[in-house]
């Protein structure tokens, strides 16, 4: 559903099921295609904190929007409530990504018509 939203606003998504792809698609992008690494806070494999980690050591300066359905708890637990991160909270709206999306990529708020 988030790919499909994210298509409908325009942008280009490099999709992976799970972190390992994740980080496999990375390696094999160049650093100037990919603006925005979103990924939920709790998966198998490794949680988004640490991909997120994992990611940013090949690609610095790439921007970082996590989600996650679970509650504030489950999120602190694993770090990811931290000051400074990005988070939306699912299930969101496509305007809510919207606005989420432009604020994380620096291009000011989305004003609703």
């Amino acid at each position: 559903m988030t790919r499909l939203m994210l298509e409908r606003m325009g942008y280009t998504v490099l999709t992976a099921h799970t972190p390992g792809e994740a980080l496999s698609i990375v390696k094999e992008a160049k650093a100037e295609v990919i603006h925005l690494l979103m990924t939920d806070v709790v998966m198998p494999e490794m949680n988004g904190r640490d991909l997120s980690e994992k990611i940013l050591a090949l690609h610095p300066g790439l921007r970082c929007l996590f989600m996650s359905g679970y509650t504030a708890n489950v999120i602190a637990h694993h770090g990811v409530l931290d000051k400074d991160v990005q988070f939306i909270n699912k299930p969101f709206s496509m305007q809510d990504l919207a606005v989420k999306l432009r604020e994380v990529l620096g291009k000011g708020p989305v004003h609703e018509k």
